[in-house]
């Protein structure tokens, strides 16, 4: 084995300007596509604090090609090679707060998208962004998985969506909406076309974190922004216990999940809830622990071992403390990029800090082979990029390696 790290990150985005997304928009709907980047060009208002803040992470990246790396290629490469990356998982919204004129998802069909947003705009935003992905993929395609966007709008469009998807060699999967607002639930058998399509083609499902609490339930009172960052977590949970207590992987037992960028600090918890449940814990006398098992032949966390993965993206050190209990085969870093809020582009430094007592075997599933082997990366046509760039044991662990068993 290499003593270098294969490093695979599962949660990384890309999107180009506005202008080059006009380019993919079907031309029936560019007017409309003009007058919504009139209206967020009109938005795009800052406090101090955030132009400060602009001002300084423009600052930290403007060495490394600024967010150039969201759209071109050849400086993304770079990138990559410079945090030790050796391939990736793409999604949307690489736009981070209007740095570097990087655009958001056309018809917000990207990571801030719902059930209840319209479905003619947000199914022709997807289309843009999916055909513009899969030509960036076409450069370095060793290097890179695609993830497509499907609206749930429509299961027979979400269906061609899929097919069209992996025809076009977007192996990263798709994403769906997270919320599904005034739609059916996941757990809902309009579905299962959708997700027969996705397990027949080998594509993982993707949730992924963004959407929370609406303004207008809250109102815009003190702590707004606090509220959304404590609540965010749970929304892009949700469509977990939906897809298992729905029975949707026991009618699909190849259908593969990652929820992503949403830690995993949670999942333990939230797994032995379901599974006392199902077992007839002391809780469940009132309704019986039929009620739980309906439509499951399976504990809860059986189905989650098979088939749920974890891109919990920049994981703090609860997940390493509970990678046991969160799954090890389950389990999966990202570094964010090109988001502030990632590792990019200190990422070396990252990984020594958080996984410098983690032992090697368990370290190189975490960063890399689990995500691999789910997203069909050529381990044989990487192995250029990672004895080149990739971080070596030493750099991770230390010189005297402590506490990393091999």
């Amino acid at each position: 084995m290499s003593d270098r790290y294969v490093l695979i990150s599962t949660d990384s985005h890309a999107g180009p300007t506005a202008e080059t997304y006009r380019e993919y928009v079907d031309p029936r709907y560019r007017g409309t596509f003009d007058e919504a980047a009139r209206q967020a060009e009109a938005l795009s208002k800052y406090t101090d604090e955030r132009e400060k803040f602009l001002s300084e992470w423009n600052s930290e990246i403007g060495g490394h090609g600024g967010m150039k790396g969201a759209y071109d290629p050849a400086v993304r490469n770079q990138e990559m090679d410079h945090d030790g990356v050796a391939a990736e998982v793409i999604f949307p919204d690489a736009d981070a707060a209007g740095i570097g004129g990087v655009s958001a998802t056309p018809f917000t069909a990207g990571l801030g998208s719902t059930g209840a947003d319209d479905p003619e705009l947000t199914l022709a935003g997807a289309w843009a962004h999916n055909r513009w992905l899969a030509e960036f993929c076409q450069h370095s395609p060793e290097r890179r998985a695609g993830v497509a966007i499907v609206p749930m709008h429509d299961a027979a469009k979400a269906v061609e969506l899929i097919d069209w998807a992996a025809g076009h060699n977007l192996r990263g999967g798709i994403m769906i909406p997270t919320k599904w607002v005034g739609l059916p639930s996941y757990n809902d058998p309009v579905y299962d076309p959708v997700w027969s399509a996705a397990a027949e083609a080998g594509l993982p499902v993707h949730t992924h974190s963004g959407v929370g609490p609406d303004a207008k339930d809250y109102g815009y009172t003190p702590g707004l922004i606090a509220i959304y960052a404590t609540e965010a977590y749970w929304w892009a949970a949700r469509p977990l216990w939906c897809l298992i207590l729905g029975g949707v992987f026991e009618r699909h037992p190849n259908l593969k999940y990652v929820l992503a960028e949403n830690g995993a600090w949670w999942v333990p918890d939230i797994i032995e809830r379901m599974d006392s449940k199902w077992d007839g814990d002391h809780a469940t006398r009132k309704f019986g622990p039929a009620v739980f098992r309906s439509g499951l032949t399976m504990r809860p966390s059986e189905y989650v071992n098979r088939g749920v993965f974890y891109a919990a993206s920049v994981m703090g050190p609860t997940e390493i403390e509970r990678r046991y209990q969160i799954g090890l085969d389950n389990l999966m870093w990202g570094s964010d990029y090109p988001h502030p809020e990632g590792t990019w582009p200190h990422t070396r430094e990252w990984l020594t800090e958080r996984f410098s007592r983690v032992p090697q075997e368990e370290t190189r599933r975490i960063l890399g082979l689990t995500a691999a082997q789910l997203y069909h990366f050529d381990l044989k046509a990487l192995e250029p990029h990672v004895e080149r760039v990739g971080p070596t044991v030493a750099d991770i662990h230390g010189a005297d390696l402590h506490g990393a068993g091999a």
